[in-house]
C-alpha cells in the first residue's frame, strides 16, 4: 500500500482517497481533501496558512531538520524481494521511529521550556491589574499588597462519633 503526500498540507493520502490534479506540463499534484485543492486553485501559499506543515516547520513549531525524514522519501526503483533485507528493514523502521519520537519529544520540551515562567508572569500581571476584584478596596487601604488577608481563622469542630452512632441506632 503506497501512501502519497498531499502537495498542499503534507498529510498522508490513503489509497482511494483524495484528488489528483494533472497540469498541462504533466506535473501531478495530489490533495488529501477539497480544502487543499480549493486553496491550491486560489493560488494560496501553503507557507502562509497556519494549518499546513510547511507553515509549522517554517515558523519553528515542528521539527524541520532531522535525518529520519530522509527515510520517508519516496523511492521509485523496485527492489528484488529478499527475506533478510525485509527483516532488517522492519527492524530499522522500528528503531528510526523510536529515534524520531525521542527527538520530537526533546524538541517539544525545549520549545515549552519558558512557557510556565511566562504564564506565571502573565497571571501576576493580571492579578496586579485586577486586585480590586479579589480584595475589597477598604482592605487594600489597611494592608496594601497582592496577598489575601492572613488573619482568616479556621474553625475546628469536634464531632463525637459515639453519639452519632447511638443516634443512628435509635432511629
Amino acid at each position: 500500500m503506497r501512501l502519497e503526500k498531499c502537495w498542499f498540507c503534507s498529510s498522508n493520502i490513503y489509497p482511494g482517497h483524495g484528488i489528483m490534479f494533472v497540469r498541462n506540463d504533466a506535473k501531478i499534484f495530489r490533495f488529501c481533501r477539497s480544502k487543499c485543492h480549493k486553496n491550491f486553485k486560489m493560488k494560496r501559499n501553503p507557507r502562509k496558512l497556519k494549518w499546513t506543515k510547511a507553515y509549522r516547520k517554517l515558523h519553528g513549531k515542528e521539527l524541520s531538520q532531522d535525518a529520519t525524514f530522509e527515510f520517508e522519501r519516496r523511492r521509485n526503483r523496485p527492489v528484488r524481494y529478499d527475506r533478510n533485507v525485509v527483516e532488517n528493514t522492519v527492524k530499522a523502521i522500528q528503531k528510526i521511529d523510536e529515534v524520531h519520537i525521542k527527538r520530537e519529544a526533546r524538541f517539544w520540551e525545549n520549545r515549552m521550556k519558558g512557557k510556565n515562567a511566562k504564564e506565571r508572569k502573565e497571571a501576576a500581571l493580571e492579578l496586579e491589574q485586577n486586585i480590586h476584584l479579589v480584595k475589597a478596596p477598604i482592605a487594600m487601604e489597611a494592608e496594601p499588597g497582592l496577598t489575601l488577608p492572613k488573619n482568616v481563622e479556621k474553625l475546628k469542630v469536634k464531632v463525637d462519633t459515639k453519639k452519632q452512632v447511638e443516634l443512628r441506632m435509635e432511629e
